[in-house]
């Protein structure tokens, strides 16, 4: 079977790792470079840095619908199936339908709950017990074509963003395996999906990576773990931005005003909440390197009491 794939982000470049262990793809198309940091430097998609690494050829395009040498190359040797996955362009005819299968997408969520840009994440801050990931055939409507396979995935209450991209990817490329598997043999079953239960799942804004001692613990450790991939939550403190990197609710018998520290549990400071407290695992003061909060209150000569603002 003739395959291609087109992705560009991080969940991209891990699904394109894990499958190209299994499947050979005879056209791997990405995103161009785009500018980063404070030097504005020109940086390749992570699909690219994840194909060098692999020895594999990558095609770079902007508008996919614009490049007349990859519509050429469709037109003139159709592939069989075409991934799509994390490519942030949306994809329409004659593009959708060009290769013998179309196009299939994997998408890291249980469909049709968290359509959209942002679905580890959004399950992260909405609390989710249980997530997972989709195989489905893309339509023109957004993340709403019929489903051929879906994984279910438990999430702890420990689990992070950065956790989950890796979970979901490694499952959502087994089950891309298995799908073109079902397409060769002919037992592929495509489902519908019921929109009436949808949810959406909005770009994620840096805004929303401040948080507040004001809110109750479990809403700031669940916005600490959505942002474990990325920037990082944070709270403005005397000292500066307080990056929070990893947490966890704790129960105590303490109660103090929202950002005090409460105690120490293996050193770790366990901070107020307006309701609950909040043990921190893992920081990173401004201008300073991630460390564990047993050694940042350390370094700090934190005390019970001490209030965090």
């Amino acid at each position: 079977m003739k395959l291609w794939f087109v992705g560009s982000g991080s969940f991209a470049a891990l699904c394109l790792t894990y499958m190209s262990r299994k499947l050979f793809f005879d056209k791997i198309v990405t995103g161009c470079p785009t500018t980063s940091g404070r030097g504005l430097e020109k940086r390749p998609s992570r699909v690219e840095e994840a194909a060098v690494r692999m020895g594999l050829i990558v095609e770079r395009t902007g508008p996919l619908s614009q490049n007349e040498e990859i519509m050429e190359a469709i037109s003139a040797d159709p592939p069989d199936l075409i991934f799509v996955v994390d490519f942030g362009q949306l994809i329409k005819e004659p593009l959708l339908n060009a290769a013998r299968h179309g196009c299939l997408n994997i998408h890291p969520s249980l469909l049709p709950r968290w359509r959209g840009a942002a679905p580890i994440p959004r399950a992260l801050m909405n609390g989710d017990a249980v997530t997972g990931v989709t195989l489905f055939r893309l339509t023109e409507k957004m993340d709403a074509g019929p489903i051929l396979r879906q994984v279910e995935i438990p999430v702890d209450i420990a689990a992070t963003s950065d956790q989950l991209y890796e979970s979901l990817a490694f499952a959502g490329s087994e089950i891309a395996c298995r799908g073109v598997q079902s397409l060769l043999d002919g037992s592929c079953r495509f489902l519908d999906q019921n929109s009436e239960f949808a949810t959406y799942a909005d770009k994620i804004s840096k805004t929303e990576a401040q948080i507040s001692w004001t809110q109750n613990s479990l809403q700031i450790h669940n916005t600490v773990r959505a942002f474990a991939f990325s920037s990082g939550a944070f709270v403005v403190t005397g000292g500066g931005r307080l990056k929070l990197w990893r947490t966890l609710p704790v129960e105590v018998a303490v109660v103090g005003s929202p950002g005090e520290i409460l105690c120490f549990i293996e050193g770790e400071p366990v901070v107020a909440c307006s309701y609950g407290a909040l043990r921190l695992q893992e920081v990173q003061a401004e201008g300073r390197r991630r460390m564990s909060g047993a050694d940042w209150a350390c370094g700090g000569r934190l005390r019970a009491g001490e209030v965090l603002t």
